[in-house]
């Protein structure tokens, strides 16, 4: 009969690819429940809060029309719909795919039965299939997965949030239009069940499993085959019968699922139950079922009548007692056993070839031992179902009369499971290398017999001299015979060698024996010789490939994917007093990633491209457990290092260049210096430990120790400096005098206390410190300002799309404290708040803002090297960020207004209309000033206020850039004078060549696709060589009336403002009415910017138009009045700011009149 996984076999291959799927399916499903989008789980989230109004659960679909008419009747709703569509319809999408795969892949299965039943495949039916070793066996899994996957749904992705994702991706993806979508299916197999934590509903999981009909002959005949047959042959690798249990524990979890496909049996088949349960489960009732998820069967089977009763007999107190004194008897027999085998020289090659029945015992009595204390002493919170196990009062007794019965000790159980796993570790080592030189072991043994029995042929041939043997004919005949018999030895027949080299090893002894040779030592020594390489050719051809594949089966430690976790903090303490025992855990790790061959099995026998995937995923899980284990070491080592940082921030006095010899003993300090080296030798220590152990390839992504050892590192690192930063910015807004100085000057202190101990450590634990503290401080602060810039995008960046963000060196997120997200948005508001142009004063020459009532001093350049040193060049770049996304929504929002309200309005439209010809010529001059603009400025008073806040703000923040971009220049040319330098003269050449391109169109210019002008922009903006004031933020429309608009609003408040000669500047002329001039005019400059020059060019004609006019129309000629020397200030600063060419403003206002205003300035 042809084989049944035979790739010409369809119907074993068809069913093949089912299983490899299904496991595929089920990692994924795993991997996506990290990813639920936080709007759709509860407890209030922010994000829940604000899409409220957009998530619905099915109800949706019985009132369709009702909601969607809601979202469109609401304002603003729209907008967030589909943002909100933009930000997660990719997640949703593959959410969806994955529920799809799982209706699909029961459709398919059911479609294969009806094919098997109609004779599609030839010679092949239900019967024949599950008579079959590699049939019944998938038949099995095929729908055992399909249970897992539904229950792996319920447990990971609860019932309410898979309907409101279901019905977002229906309302957001087309698929309600699409024919050939399948959506409707899909609802109803996933609708809610209403299962939740601690909550089983009734008939369940019976009545989920039910919701597509599967064929009852097909899972009556694979419950048949669970129940009677060994599927998997695990019993030829537990012999003893009272492991027969653990031999047929897999198929145990299959048939435990399997069997709510047909509730009947559960409730009513008692014979059958008992059957079952006496075979399966007659000494344990908490068992794994895939990939470490354990249930507890005295809860699981509480409802089902028939399973119950058959399970008393498991759980009755004695039988529980006398389990529990058994296994709490094997480990203390175990561990002094295994203690003596791992002793150095014991576990030789000699010992074990002749021990392997002995050795492989001990193995299955660890495995055994460890495996049913681990399952039943699990907490009762890691069960299978939303587990009701904590609440029944049984499953608490049960589980405490186990603890009390074996005296439950979980360093016991992990030392026993460490031991057991170094044991396996040796042995596997010991047999594959054996494997691998087995056939040179045979072939040198071999040689040296054959060698032996032809010198003793030699010798008895009389020509090779040996004292007091005579010639013997007979004697030589026969061991030249011997050797020719021993050189025909074949070490592909094994099974015949092996019985001719007892037959020759007797042989050898009865010659020695009959022919009195044992007078003679050496021909006795010669024939002992023989033997023993005989003796060792046997035990070499016993060395077989099963005892590897028995070491395997029994070594598996799937079922503790998820409880070896509750042993954690038993490995992490032991790390903490001992740091070598890590080459020790290394073998654990390893016997944990057995657990991958499990979903990987079929997956690779399919060839199927999931393969890589579905390793992926697992190997990343244990990794991430194994980096979870040893993180101990990095956060010991940070403790140590914090008490290093201490001292060497507040107790060791740096020493002088230069010291006078009578002040050596004070700096000499020896106690503090001796505390330091110490505690540096302790941090040495553990970092050694680390170093210890080998690379190891975990499934398929290989750790290296030197590498976890600095990801770990970092990861405290990370951890450490992001707390500093959440709690040492955290500012009162209510405080009288800001914060932000001394809060600054404290966390300066900290950050430098970290980089100081961070270099001084470096080469004692073998790490790029500086390189580690640069890389990590940027991503920090990175990770912080993209978090908090989401707020002004409509297409959100998520933890899992940041590039900054990583699984392995997390950053954390903390909760926000107030409307920011992390502290660079509480340092951007803090530094807002007390710079509000409202309330202060900014004067350029001390680039200082000034208190408008008091006149103190709030915040000068000064600030910004603290800011540089407690968050470093990165915070100060990503405060610049942040204030450009500030600036950019407030000019959009600016620019609707203006477009949707102001010159929507043909009333506006009309009056700009007629003022503009009025001012025409603007070379001209207007016969009746005062009258003229004040009417304008009247008319259009109202118009203001939302004006100027927009302008104050914007003219505030882009101040603040200014200084920013100051400081880090100075930074960047005193730190890397060179690359400063490099930077400036490359961007220089650049702009040239540009020019050039302009004048010359012939000449190269940057393509869309070169991203020289994009990284030059950041490498220049970090550096601060860039002018904010010249920036572009946003695209804007031709307006007609923009630059009328402009002048009318300049001009409306500049009598707000008077010139005080005593200051040089334009200060406000009432408390109560308080403008800041520099942000007033930085804020215009800035708004002219995002419009075509002309409307800048305009704006000037029209402000000199006013100047002019105003002192032609003066009654004193010889005196300049207030407005027309406020206008001239605001010009001037105008040019200053702006950088644009004075002779711009000298082609519309006499020179002389710019270089002596100031001067004829009333007072």
């Amino acid at each position: 009969m042809v084989d049944f996984l035979a790739e010409n076999n369809n119907c074993g291959q068809t069913v093949l690819r089912l299983v490899s799927r299904g496991n595929a399916i089920i990692a994924e499903l795993l991997r996506l429940a990290d990813f639920i989008p936080a709007a759709f789980k509860g407890n209030g989230r922010p994000e829940q809060l604000k899409y409220a109004d957009l998530i619905f659960d099915f109800s949706y679909f019985r009132q369709t029309e009702f909601y969607e008419n809601r979202i469109i009747q609401k304002a603003g709703l729209e907008d967030l719909d589909e943002e909100f569509k933009e930000n997660n319809l990719e997640i949703l999408t593959r959410f969806y795919l994955a529920f799809e795969s799982v209706h699909k892949y029961i459709t398919d299965l059911n479609r294969f039965l009806e094919d098997l039943d109609e004779g599609i495949y030839i010679q092949q039916t239900l019967e024949s299939v599950l008579l079959n070793e590699d049939g019944k066996q998938l038949m099995s899994e095929a729908l055992f997965l399909y249970g897992v996957m539904l229950t792996v749904i319920d447990m990971k992705i609860e019932g309410d949030i898979r309907e409101k994702m279901l019905v977002s991706y229906y309302r957001y993806s087309g698929a309600k239009t699409a024919m050939d979508s399948n959506i409707d299916d899909v609802c109803k197999l996933l609708r809610s069940t209403g299962s939740q934590p601690n909550k089983r509903p009734p008939q369940y999981p019976e009545s989920f499993f039910g919701r597509i009909p599967i064929n009852a002959t097909y899972v009556s005949m694979v419950i048949a085959r669970l129940r009677s047959d060994d599927m998997y042959n695990q019993i030829s690798a537990y012999p003893l019968p009272e492991h027969r249990s653990t031999a047929l524990a897999t198929q145990a979890g299959m048939l435990y699922v399997i069997l709510y496909f047909a509730p009947g049996m559960l409730m009513n088949e008692q014979a059958r139950m008992r059957e079952i349960v006496d075979k399966h489960f007659p000494d344990n009732w908490v068992i794994n079922v895939y990939m470490g998820i354990t249930v507890n069967l005295l809860d699981a089977w509480a409802p089902y009548k028939a399973a119950a009763t058959a399970l008393n007999n498991t759980l009755e107190l004695n039988n529980v007692k006398a389990q529990a004194a058994r296994y709490a008897a094997k480990c203390k027999q175990l561990l002094p056993m295994l203690s003596q085998y791992l002793k150095e020289g014991v576990l030789r090659e000699d010992y074990v070839l002749d021990n392997i029945p002995k050795l492989m015992n001990t193995m299955r009595e660890c495995n055994v031992t460890i495996r049913w204390i681990m399952l039943h002493t699990a907490a009762l919170s890691t069960g299978f179902f939303p587990s009701c196990a904590e609440l029944n009062k049984r499953c608490k007794m049960l589980r405490e009369q186990v603890l009390q019965e074996l005296k439950y000790s979980p360093e016991v159980l992990f030392r026993l499971l460490l031991n057991t796993a170094q044991f396996e570790s040796k042995l596997k080592e010991m047999f594959r290398r054996m494997l691998d030189e087995k056939q040179l072991k045979w072939e040198a043994a071999k040689s040296e017999g054959v060698e032996r029995m032809q010198e003793l042929g030699d010798v008895f041939s009389g020509t090779k001299p040996l004292t007091r043997v005579q010639k013997n004919e007979n004697l030589q005949a026969w061991f030249c015979e011997t050797g020719n018999q021993i050189s025909l030895l074949s070490f592909e027949d094994s099974t015949s060698a092996g019985r001719k080299i007892v037959q020759l090893i007797q042989a050898l002894e009865e010659v020695q024996e009959f022919h009195q040779l044992e007078n003679n030592l050496q021909v006795k020594q010669f024939l002992a010789d023989t033997r023993q390489y005989l003796h060792q050719m046997i035990r070499v051809i016993n060395v077989k490939e099963e005892v590897l594949i028995t070491i395997e089966i029994v070594a598996d430690l799937a079922y503790a994917w998820h409880i070896v976790d509750s042993y954690t903090p038993c490995m992490q303490s032991g790390i903490k007093r001992d740091p070598t025992l890590v080459t020790q855990l290394r073998a654990t790790f390893l016997k944990l990633a057995s657990a991958l061959e499990l979903p990987l099995l079929r997956i690779n026998q399919a060839n199927s491209r999931d393969l890589v995937s579905v390793s992926q995923y697992y190997s990343g899980v244990l990794v991430a457990y194994v980096r979870k284990v040893l993180q101990i070491i990095p956060e010991t080592m940070f403790t140590l290092l914090a008490k290093i940082i201490f001292l060497q921030t507040n107790k060791i006095t740096e020493v002088p260049t230069r010291l006078e010899k009578d002040k050596m003993r004070d700096y000499a300090q020896l106690d503090e210096r001796y505390e330091v080296a110490k505690l540096t030798h302790a941090i040495s220590v553990f970092t050694e430990g680390m170093l210890m152990m080998k690379t190891t390839l975990v499934g398929i992504i290989k750790i290296d120790p030197k590498q976890l050892l600095e990801d770990g590192i970092r990861k405290e690192l990370v951890k450490q400096v992001a707390l500093a930063l959440h709690n040492g910015l955290i500012f009162n807004p209510k405080a009288k005098s800001s914060e932000l100085s001394s809060k600054l000057d404290t966390l300066g202190t900290v950050m430098d206390g970290f980089r100081r101990s961070f270099e001084y450590i470096q080469d004692y634990v073998s790490i790029y410190g500086l390189k580690i503290w640069q890389e990590e401080m940027s991503r920090i602060v990175n990770y912080n300002v993209e978090q908090e810039c989401n707020s002004f995008l409509r297409i959100k960046v998520e933890d899992w799309q940041s590039v900054y963000q990583s699984t392995a060196i997390p950053i954390p997120r903390f909760t926000p404290l107030d409307a920011s997200v992390n502290f660079i948005g509480r340092i951007s508001k803090e530094i807002l708040r007390i710079t509000d142009p409202r309330t202060t004063t900014f004067i350029d020459r001390a680039s200082a803002w000034y208190d408008g009532r008091t006149k103190e001093e709030i915040i000068n350049i000064k600030v910004f090297s603290k800011l540089e040193k407690s968050v470093g060049s990165w915070g100060l770049s990503g405060l610049d960020r942040l204030l450009c996304f500030m600036i950019v929504q407030d000019l959009q929002d600016f620019g609707v207004m203006l477009s949707k309200t102001l010159f929507a309005d043909k009333t506006w439209v009309e009056f700009f209309s007629k003022f503009g010809r009025d001012l025409q010529p603007t070379s001209g001059l207007i016969s009746n000033p005062h009258k003229m603009y004040a009417q304008a400025i009247s008319k259009a008073n109202k118009l203001w206020r939302p004006f100027l806040d927009v302008v104050l703000k914007v003219g505030q923040m882009q101040l603040l850039r200014r200084l920013i971009a100051a400081q880090l220049k100075n930074s960047s040319k005193f730190d890397s004078k060179v690359f400063a330098m490099s930077l400036q003269t490359f961007n220089s050449a650049l702009l040239t060549d540009i020019e050039r391109h302009y004048q010359d169109p012939s000449l190269p210019y940057p393509s869309d696709e070169n991203p020289l002008m994009f990284e030059m922009t950041s490498y220049l903006e970090s550096s601060g060589l860039n002018n904010p004031f010249s920036k572009i933020y946003v695209t804007t429309k031709k307006m007609l009336y923009f630059s009328i608009c402009c002048f009318l609003f300049v001009i409306s408040q500049l009598p707000k403002l008077s010139y005080v000669k005593s200051v040089g500047e334009l200060l406000p002329r009432k408390a109560s009415d308080h403008l800041d001039m520099a942000s007033f005019v930085v804020g215009a400059i800035t708004l002219m910017k995002q419009f075509h020059s002309d409307n800048t060019d305009l704006f000037i004609e029209y402000l000199a138009q006013y100047v002019r006019s105003h002192m032609e129309s003066s009654q004193k000629p010889t005196e300049l009045s207030g407005d027309v020397v406020t206008c001239l200030i605001f010009l001037e600063e105008f040019v200053q700011f702006s950088g644009i060419s004075r002779k711009i403003v000298e082609a519309h206002i006499p020179t002389y009149i710019l270089d002596e205003f100031k001067a004829q300035a009333p007072q």
